[in-house]
């Protein structure tokens, strides 16, 4: 592996050091979870290699880790604070090793903010730990804290960030106006300082900077709408991460397409905040209520087409990729199914130009002759993705029911310049070619005919060669 990960120069997507699309399809795990739990104290480091192999083979190209997962007393990555723990940098020198050697990337961000702040008392950076901090609500504005955190981040920069197997830096997870004082506008200095000091460094190290982002609880920009520019318009940040929690729908689903219309409206407002340039992806998702206060695991079948339908909104809204679940499973691991899903969508990306794709939302302007079929979609003036989704066919358990009474229909997208294109179905579930069919735009419209929707159904749509 020596290919690092850049920004498309025309496209608000991704690709390796030349010109080649890369797309982030993961989700998230954690290094006290079972499969990268044996790398602590090198318990079984093949068995961790096994499950990465596992993982690329299924089509996954990028993990989300936390530096430090503090649920329990002994993963700190520092303790006391400064003082960088043994046994953590060896386990991180080892998976950094193991991913490059299996083709995976990460996307690493250093601390988990939620334990961190729930077990504020025991953290090391904490006065009642030792450390020199107070109050949590400083984390953003501490002078001491910023210290700490760039302490943190130069270490783990000087040590892994010249390693193809980055992908970027989550700077803060879940970045929160609690955290500087339930004040919002501390968070964009924060992320000025930190960004453009670390980029700096950087760049002065190695001559160049890795890719740089910070992730939101998606609620806060409902309650709190100036974190919108600074989260996914600052301009020290090379891509836009949100996190996609609703109540009601993706939090607690009652059945596989409520909640994906969520992601979709969701990652539409993402896409639509970020501009036509910067790229957007949802890093966790998952139903989180569900699982954590209703003590709720979702049945495997219905967890798997909650989790696939979900990941087809979001890479036909404009996502870069199908987001990264949080698990919110018992064990904390994603399903057989869930892992088919990803390689069905890994096996769909080269139907699409990624590396050109100037892709704008057109869920809303999207049309259709059969009533009971929501889309969500995106295109430029070459290319389009779109995915169907029956609304009126669903079990009791809230899954997809086969329409069989279904009628061929046609499906509208606008944006196309006029000329003739391929039409490709793709059947989700199988992750397999439905059809291979030809279509013309005129007046600035595709009409592309469609065999009746019995599931779910992807189309892309590319100038015939």
């Amino acid at each position: 592996m020596k290919a690092h990960i850049r920004l498309a120069p025309n496209a608000p997507y991704f690709v390796m050091d030349g010109a080649r699309p890369w797309t982030p399809i993961g989700h998230n795990d954690a290094i006290t979870w079972p499969h990268l739990a044996p790398l602590f104290r090198r318990r079984d480091p093949a068995a961790v290699e096994r499950h990465l192999l596992d993982l690329r083979a299924h089509g996954v190209t990028c993990i989300r880790l936390m530096l430090e997962y503090c649920h329990r007393e002994h993963r700190y990555f520092e303790r006391p604070a400064g003082r960088f723990v043994p046994n953590m940098v060896q386990l991180w020198d080892d998976l950094f090793v193991l991913l490059e050697r299996t083709g995976l990337r990460v996307l690493l961000t250093p601390y988990d903010t939620f334990f961190m702040w729930i077990r504020w008392g025991s953290h090391p950076y904490a006065q009642a730990g030792g450390g020199g901090l107070a109050n949590r609500d400083g984390w953003l504005t501490s002078p001491d804290m910023r210290q700490a955190i760039k302490n943190r981040l130069a270490f783990a920069s000087d040590r892994w960030g010249g390693s193809p197997a980055l992908f970027a830096w989550d700077l803060w997870n879940e970045i929160h106006p609690a955290h500087g004082g339930n004040d919002p506008a501390t968070v964009a200095p924060f992320i000025d300082d930190v960004s453009t000091w670390l980029r700096a460094r950087e760049r002065a190290r190695r001559g160049y900077a890795n890719l740089q982002t910070v992730s939101i609880f998606g609620p806060e920009l409902v309650r709190h709408p100036a974190l919108v520019d600074p989260v996914f318009r600052h301009p020290t940040l090379d891509f836009a991460n949100t996190h996609l929690y609703e109540h009601g729908t993706i939090d607690d689903p009652r059945d596989t397409v409520a909640p994906a219309l969520a992601a979709a409206r969701l990652m539409r407002e993402a896409v639509i905040a970020a501009g036509p340039d910067r790229p957007v992806f949802d890093s966790e998702h998952g139903p989180i209520h569900s699982f954590k206060d209703r003590k709720r695991t979702l049945p495997s079948a219905v967890d798997d087409e909650y989790f696939r339908h979900i990941q087809w909104a979001h890479i036909a809204s404009g996502g870069a990729g199908g987001g990264m679940r949080w698990p919110n499973r018992h064990p904390h691991v994603l399903t057989p199914g869930m892992h088919q899903a990803q390689r069905a969508l890994a096996d769909f990306l080269p139907l699409i130009d990624w590396s050109t794709f100037r892709r704008r939302n057109l869920t809303a302007e999207l049309t259709c002759d059969d009533p009971g079929v929501a889309m969500v979609g995106c295109g430029d003036e070459r290319q389009a993705l779109v995915w169907l989704v029956p609304t009126d066919a669903l079990s009791d358990a809230g899954t997809l029911l086969a329409r069989e009474a279904a009628n061929a229909t046609v499906l509208r997208v606008p944006g196309l310049a006029d000329g003739r294109y391929t039409i490709v179905t793709y059947d989700t579930r199988a992750g397999a070619i439905l059809a291979r069919g030809a279509g013309v735009s005129a007046n600035g419209v595709l009409a592309a005919p469609l065999d009746p929707l019995r599931y779910d159904l992807a189309v892309a749509i590319a100038p015939a060669l």
